[in-house]
């Protein structure tokens, strides 16, 4: 594939749609010198708790093992290829496959082999077989303030190093230390190239545009306050809002007239909120090279975005709190979840027009996105700049060679 000359102010429609690209990200992005979101510890919080995530298009498992430590395995039985685990999320003393009955540990040792020495000394495994040798597939695992990543390199960065000092601040900012509470999750299938999805959350200019219910009521508009930080490599970034409503009582919020004139929310619980952070009332951070941590009012996600083939991602939502949560502020968090999700108020929208966009970039093969708005691949104090999004590309390119 030719990129355009105009580099990453164009991206070329097959970045969407290609069979033989998307498996060469497998290889270059999620295989590679890459941190990749699997979970939150908190989701495994006991010896044998474990849930399925992904790398790319790979099928993990998080585990806690015996000692305590976090395990990350490929979800593939190392005799015939069957994966051992099969339920979303639950609790384990050993991982069996269903295809052989081989069972391994928590830590991932091959503990155990049906017919090993064969029946009445006939049959069985070879003598130069070692059980040492065939354990579940590792890979390397980081965690920061209950935030777990996994990587198939060895020899990638440290996590912090990885992050850089400005994604690194935004991470902590929602990840602070306090113990995190899990209170949901959703997922849902989209028809998107799951690029698209990680240039939305990039993108300013949209929520202001594409969003009617945060036009409405206040709590994203063009002339509000925004910054858009990116980190130094491109590949990360953060947008900052500050909505345009003052008070967040939910008296205030009942009483201010909807823009649209005739709108009116028939319970404004939904975005009564109160101020944690002092630096806004939203962050949308995205992490290389496919994890969302969304801080809208008091609502608090991690939107895992899962490649599944060239034309369509499975986006799963974890929505979070803290320990220390009041039940007040607990209820405001599982409120605004409404917002979010595969029916929400507003993700809704995004999931119709990725959709759509990807069918015009499958429609036109030869075609181009145009990334003209604002200048260069840095950071803005203003929102009417598509520069987070060519930072993506101009590494995505670099990575991809």
């Amino acid at each position: 594939m030719q990129w355009p000359s105009e580099g990453a102010r164009r991206v070329p429609a097959a970045v969407y749609t290609d069979q033989a690209l998307y498996e060469r990200e497998q290889e270059r992005i999620f295989r590679g010198r890459t941190w990749n979101y699997v979970g939150l510890a908190a989701e495994v919080a006991q010896p044998g708790d474990f849930i399925q995530s992904h790398v790319g298009s790979t099928s993990v498992v998080l585990v806690r093992d015996r000692e305590g430590a976090l395990r990350v395995f490929v979800n593939r039985c190392t005799h015939r290829n069957a994966q051992v685990c099969h339920e979303p999320r639950g609790h384990a003393k050993v991982f069996t496959c269903p295809y052989h009955q081989w069972s391994f540990s928590l830590d991932g040792r091959l503990v155990g082999i049906p017919f090993r020495r064969g029946i009445n000394g006939k049959g069985g495994m070879s003598a130069c077989f070692k059980a040492d040798e065939h354990g579940l597939e590792q890979l390397k695992v980081a965690e920061r303030n209950g935030v777990v990543f996994a990587s198939f390199s060895e020899d990638v960065e440290p996590l912090e190093e990885y992050l850089g000092p400005t994604i690194l601040a935004y991470l902590d900012r929602v990840c602070d230390g306090r113990p995190l509470r899990v209170i949901g999750t959703m997922r849902h299938r989209v028809e998107a190239n799951w690029k698209l999805q990680i240039e939305n959350l990039k993108d300013p200019f949209h929520a202001a545009l594409l969003h009617s219910f945060f036009v409405t009521f206040g709590i994203w508009r063009s002339d509000q306050e925004t910054a858009v930080k990116i980190d130094e490599l491109g590949r990360s970034s953060v947008l900052v809002s500050t909505a345009s409503f003052k008070r967040a009582t939910q008296e205030a919020v009942e009483q201010r007239p909807s823009a649209g004139g005739d709108f009116q929310l028939e319970d404004a619980r939904i975005i009564a909120h109160q101020r944690e952070y002092e630096d806004g009332t939203g962050a949308i951070l995205t992490i290389w090279p496919n994890l969302i941590v969304l801080q809208q009012l008091n609502c608090l996600a991690m939107r895992h975005v899962r490649p599944d083939g060239p034309n369509a991602c499975v986006k799963t939502w974890t929505f979070f709190g803290y320990e220390s949560d009041t039940p007040e502020l607990l209820e405001k968090r599982l409120l605004q979840a409404n917002m979010l999700g595969p029916s929400g108020l507003v993700t809704i929208d995004d999931n119709e027009v990725l959709a759509i966009s990807q069918a015009g970039a499958r429609s036109a093969p030869d075609s181009a996105a145009v990334l003209e708005a604002g200048e260069g691949t840095r950071s803005a104090d203003h929102m009417l700049t598509e520069s987070a999004i060519r930072a993506f590309y101009q590494y995505y390119q670099k990575i991809m060679e």
